[in-house]
């Protein structure tokens, strides 16, 4: 692979770490943009470069991208904290960085967004996601879009319910989807770094239907197979509830994960990380 520039926006979350190490293993010139540059560890200062910005604030990215070939970001939000909202991270910062590739020059900008993202657009997720995909693609720039098909480390939920010794589920928890590992993703998206104005829609190795995964996270912790099917009315009733009630930080969330995992999501099977073996090394933690 050629030794490429590529300016790496969110490094220090949970795929951006894993972005940085495949990036460096495969000799790229990465510059890594963080707010606190301590967060980060200078591991191979041959191929890395740390710039203290903040995505949030325009004004610290002044030409970030100078002489960069490649973005790829990974900035977005689950959660809202710190009083920023969806629009503010998934689009606005996002769009900060679009601005600064566009002034540069840059080749090819990257983004991570979500599965079914341009499906689900009333999601308040998604709104600011698919906001930001339909600027990036009229930007003129060469771009790819990841749909990741869950990560790992969202299947923690299911080692926390198991942990009290049962797994609650809406409607026959024979949904299928196949959940991927932040490590396998990153390999997927390095690999692909040749490729242009594509979609790179991928899950992981192992078909998993939510009775399956509750069983491995009980399995895990050494619990017995316990796990309660509540009717799917309750599960849209809980959306419905969420969404009247409370605040889109609250229900933001929870709408998301409610809604994506209330059918099949089966898409191509890449990787060598299984859910089983993740949840063995997590419930050493439990």
């Amino acid at each position: 692979m050629k030794h490429t520039n590529i300016l790496l926006a969110g490094a220090t979350g949970y795929l951006g770490g894993y972005l940085l190490n495949e990036l460096i293993e495969k000799q790229n010139q990465v510059v890594a943009i963080v707010r606190k540059p301590d967060a980060l560890k200078k591991t191979n200062e041959n191929y890395l470069e740390i710039k203290q910005a903040e995505v949030t604030k325009p004004e610290t990215l002044k030409d970030i991208c100078k002489g960069i070939h490649t973005v790829i970001s990974t900035v977005g939000i689950t959660r809202q904290k710190d009083g920023l909202t969806y629009m503010d991270v998934d689009y606005q910062a996002n769009m900060n960085l679009l601005e600064e590739a566009k002034k540069a020059g840059v080749k090819h900008f990257v983004y991570v967004s979500a599965i079914n993202g341009d499906k689900y657009r009333h999601l308040k997720i998604f709104e600011a996601k698919e906001k930001f995909v339909d600027a990036l693609k009229a930007s003129g720039l060469n771009y790819t879009i990841v749909r990741p098909n869950g990560f790992f480390s969202d299947m923690k939920d299911f080692l926390q319910m198991a942990k009290w010794g049962r797994v609650y589920l809406f409607g026959s928890g024979n949904q299928k989807f196949n959940p991927i590992h932040g490590e396998d993703l990153a390999r997927a998206i390095v690999d692909s770094l040749e490729d242009r104005n594509k979609e790179l829609t991928i899950g992981g190795p192992d078909i998993l239907s939510l009775n399956d995964i509750s069983k491995l996270a009980l399995k895990s912790l050494n619990k017995p197979v316990k796990i309660t099917h509540l009717p799917d009315c309750l599960r849209r009733l809980t959306i419905w509830t969420l969404r009247t009630f409370t605040s889109v930080k609250t229900y933001g969330p929870i709408e998301f994960f409610l809604t994506l995992m209330a059918e099949d999501n089966i898409v191509t099977t890449y990787g060598e990380h299984h859910l089983k073996g993740f949840y063995n090394e997590e419930a050493k933690n439990f």
